[in-house]
């Protein structure tokens, strides 16, 4: 079996400040996940060994899940739209 990372959820929304955690399944089993968010962390920043989202700034971001197994990088990614915070 080829190795692989699955991210779940693949897709997600969240308002600015809000969270979600990601997870991650990989083949094998023991590999170790490294997460990235693009932009540098401009709408959506990641923690890279938690896989925890934190919506920054309205827009639309990618966050990468990798592993390296046999000096391979294997990757999945999860698309996050951060929608502005309600004005009170």
């Amino acid at each position: 079996t080829e190795p692989s990372v699955t991210v779940s959820p693949n897709e997600i929304t969240l308002v600015e400040g809000a969270t979600e955690t990601l997870s991650a399944v990989t083949y094998p089993a023991n590999a170790v996940v490294t997460w990235s968010a693009s932009d540098s962390g401009t709408y959506a920043s990641v923690n890279s060994s938690s896989g925890k989202v934190t919506a920054v700034a309205e827009g639309s971001a990618t966050i990468t899940a990798t592993i390296t197994v046999g000096g391979v990088s294997y990757t999945d990614t999860c698309a996050v739209t951060v929608e502005a915070a309600p004005t009170t």
